[in-house]
């Protein structure tokens, strides 16, 4: 099987490492991190990963305003894009839905569940 990209973009550095942890731990992935939006488009641009999970609440430049550039972007506009944050109102995941992310999870999450909804998108992809 060949081991599949990740970016986490999230401001949070201890959640971003333990999700890399747990992520890679597991096997089939190898997870790069950004903590803000400008160095998770960046980065996004230069690893072009298998899939992005972008936090909402984030200084700077929120996840709305990441996902909205990584979608316009024709270099990133293909990656599948989950949220993976704590806000979990649904006008938060209307618009995302609107933005066209793949997914919305709420935080927290079992590592064994984020990486089923992890394979399913990527799964759903092709």
């Amino acid at each position: 099987m060949k081991i599949k990209r990740i970016l986490t973009i999230d401001d949070e550095v201890n959640f971003g490492r333990l999700i890399k942890l747990n992520l890679e731990l597991t096997g089939g992935f190898k997870v790069s991190t950004a903590t803000s939006g400008r160095q998770g488009i960046e980065l996004a641009k230069k690893i072009k990963p298998d899939l992005i999970l972008l936090d909402i609440l984030m200084p700077e430049m929120n996840g709305f305003e990441t996902l909205e550039i990584l979608k316009k972007d024709k270099d990133t506009a293909g990656i599948p894009v989950v949220m993976l944050t704590a806000k979990g109102d649904e006008a938060s995941m209307a618009k995302v839905k609107q933005l066209c992310g793949e997914l919305y999870v709420t935080k927290p999450i079992e590592s064994s569940e984020l990486k089923a909804k992890i394979e399913w998108v990527l799964k759903k992809k092709g």
